[in-house]
């Protein structure tokens, strides 16, 4: 998604935490998380640590580089993770598996805590719930280049150019769940951004389009009920990859988290101002609307604030859950 804090803890910190020392933070201490407070260190090699975190789990992977962005594909261990950069068609051309992606990019300057690192270790642990259970009709994609720099478009998103390619590749029926800033809260919030940025196509696509993401949303909100959640709401967010895949032509839902205590009165400031939507979405909130009114979670990422300090630990498995049964 597009003050000053204590800094990323150190390995000694870390160390203690694996020793069970600090049992606040024991999480960290389990796969695939013990290579979590690498990952959002400032100076981290945040692709190589992915890389190694995969390998070591022994997922099914392939890495693809697309207009200069790396992305990591995941697949089912049943399934050929030979692309077609390397003269074969994926297994999975001309069906509708799931597609579940989380960006692994970040701001400069800020350890990613949230955005977007918390995800990718959630599709991670999704990953390897996924291969225990021998389920095979699902993709993992962490994406390159989410985060744009000023008087970039969303042309140059790393999701629109993946889209194009999954399309080449027969893959545009894929139905993409998008997870963004999931590591603060405990109320899942389905992104309704998509319902704003189809005004600005055509009626006789945006119907279509409409169509497919209602069963996205359909799914989602099924699936939640399956699990038993009764903190989901569908509501307006910052926009993420949702808006490259759209624009390319392969419509995704975007799933984020919020605290009850933001999400609430959030869901009433949207009902009873339905143009504080459109300046979130434009990002142009700040300027037109008391910044206040933004949930802080959001107001908190892409900088130095968003830390592990953040997080609520409490609720990871909440979302480990829910993106593995999207796949089932």
């Amino acid at each position: 998604m597009n003050s000053t804090v204590p800094p990323t803890p150190s390995k000694r910190f870390v160390s203690s935490l694996l020793r069970g020392k600090t049992s606040v933070w024991g999480w960290s201490a389990e796969s695939p998380y013990d290579g979590f407070f690498d990952f959002i260190d400032l100076k981290a090699d945040r692709y190589g640590i992915l890389l190694e975190q995969i390998e070591k789990l022994k997922l099914n992977s392939a890495v693809i580089s697309i207009n200069g962005n790396r992305h990591f594909f995941i697949f089912p261990s049943v399934r050929s993770s030979t692309l077609p950069a390397k003269g074969a068609l994926p297994s999975f051309r001309g069906q509708s598996p799931v597609i579940l992606t989380a960006h692994y990019d970040r701001v400069q300057n800020s350890p990613g805590a949230n955005d977007n690192s918390a995800a990718v270790f959630f599709l991670l642990k999704a990953a390897q719930k996924l291969k225990d259970l021998r389920e095979d009709h699902w993709i993992i994609i962490f994406t390159d280049k989410e985060e744009l720099k000023a008087g970039d478009a969303i042309q140059d998103q790393g999701s629109f150019s993946l889209a194009e390619k999954l399309l080449a590749w027969g893959l545009g029926g894929g139905r993409i769940f998008n997870f963004d800033v999931c590591g603060t809260g405990d109320t899942f919030i389905i992104s309704s951004t998509t319902d704003y940025l189809l005004k600005k196509i055509s009626r006789r696509e945006a119907r279509k389009t409409k169509q497919q993401i209602d069963k996205l949303r359909e799914h989602a909100l099924n699936t939640a009920r399956h699990l038993r959640l009764n903190k989901v709401l569908l509501l307006p967010t910052p926009f993420s990859d949702d808006a490259g895949f759209l624009r390319a032509g392969i419509p995704a839902q975007t799933i984020t988290m919020l605290p009850s205590a933001e999400a609430s009165p959030y869901a009433a400031l949207v009902r009873s101002r339905p143009n504080f939507a459109d300046c979130l979405i434009s990002g142009t909130a700040q300027s037109k609307i008391n910044p206040r009114l933004i949930p802080e979670t959001w107001r908190t990422i892409n900088g130095p604030s968003d830390s592990y300090l953040r997080l609520t630990p409490q609720f990871f498995d909440r979302v480990v859950r829910f993106a593995a049964a999207l796949c089932r």
